[in-house]
C-alpha cells in the first residue's frame, strides 16, 4: 500500500488569462499540488469561501499584485480575515520596497518577481506553509526601513492618541465610523455644541486639520470604529474648507 502525500491546495489570482492558466498548470504538474485560478479579487473570495463550505480549504493564494481594477495587496488584507491557515503571496512585476511593506502588513508572507522560476516558486510556496517569509534579497534592506518607519509613525499616533481624554477618545471612534457631529451627538447623548468642541479639541491634540487626517492616524494607531453604530445615523463625513461640517 502506497503511502498518501499530503496535498497543497494552491489559488492563483491573476487578471491576465494567459497568466494564470499557464502558472495554474505548471503547478499542477507537481504531484503534491493541486490548484484553481480566479481572474479578480471577488472571483477568489467566491472560490475561497466555496471551497471552506465544502471542508476543502486552500493552504496558499498566489495574487497579482495589479489586479486590474482592484489591488492585489488589498486582497490580501481582506482574506486575512477569518482564514488564518492561508498563506498569501504576492506576485510582482517589479520590485518596490514600499509595496512589499504594505503587502507584509497586510498579512503576505512573500513577496515573489511574476518571472521567476517555477522551482523558485515552488519553493516559496513550501516554504510559507513552513512559517518562513520570502522576499527578494534586493529588497530586504528597503522594506526593513519601510516596516521601521511604519512602526515610528504608529508609535507617535498611539502617543498623541493616547493624550486625549476618554470622551475624546470615545468621540474620534464615532468619526472613525464614519459618524457626522449631529451622529456624534445622538450617540452619545451630547450637543451638537459640546461635539464638535471635542472634536475641534481632538484634531488640536493630534496635530491634524481635518477629520480625515484624524480618522487615518487613529486607524494608524490602532483606533477602531464605535461599536454597533446606528445605520440611521451613520452618515459620510462632510469636510468644508479642512472645517468640520
Amino acid at each position: 500500500m502506497g503511502v498518501s502525500v499530503a496535498r497543497i491546495r494552491v489559488l492563483v489570482v491573476d487578471d491576465h488569462r494567459v497568466f494564470a492558466e499557464s502558472l495554474a498548470a505548471a503547478l499542477a504538474a507537481e504531484p503534491d499540488v493541486d490548484v484553481a485560478a480566479a481572474g479578480s479579487g471577488p472571483a477568489a473570495l467566491r472560490c475561497l469561501d466555496r471551497a471552506a463550505a465544502e471542508g476543502r480549504r486552500f493552504d496558499v493564494m498566489l495574487v497579482d499584485a495589479d489586479l486590474a481594477g482592484a489591488d492585489g495587496v488589498e486582497l490580501v488584507g481582506q482574506v486575512r480575515e477569518g482564514r488564518p491557515g492561508l498563506r498569501s503571496v504576492v506576485l510582482a512585476e517589479r520590485d518596490d520596497a514600499h509595496r512589499a511593506a504594505l503587502a507584509l502588513q497586510a498579512g503576505a508572507w512573500g513577496w515573489v518577481a511574476k518571472d521567476s522560476s517555477l522551482q523558485r516558486l515552488l519553493a516559496v510556496v513550501r516554504g510559507v506553509l513552513r512559517d518562513e517569509t520570502h522576499l527578494p534579497p534586493a529588497l530586504l534592506t528597503g522594506v526593513l526601513r519601510e516596516l521601521t518607519e511604519a512602526r515610528r509613525h504608529r508609535t507617535e499616533s498611539e502617543r498623541l492618541v493616547e493624550s486625549l481624554t476618554p470622551r475624546e477618545r470615545e468621540v474620534l471612534r464615532c468619526m472613525v465610523a464614519g459618524l457626522g457631529r449631529k451622529a456624534v451627538a445622538e450617540r452619545l447623548f451630547l450637543s451638537p455644541h459640546t461635539v464638535r468642541t471635542h472634536m475641534q479639541n481632538v484634531l488640536g491634540k493630534l496635530g491634524v486639520h481635518s477629520t480625515l487626517a484624524a480618522v487615518a492616524l487613529a486607524r494608524r494607531a490602532g483606533v477602531g470604529p464605535a461599536e454597533d453604530p446606528d445605520p440611521v445615523l451613520a452618515g459620510d463625513v462632510v469636510e468644508r474648507g479642512g472645517q468640520l461640517a
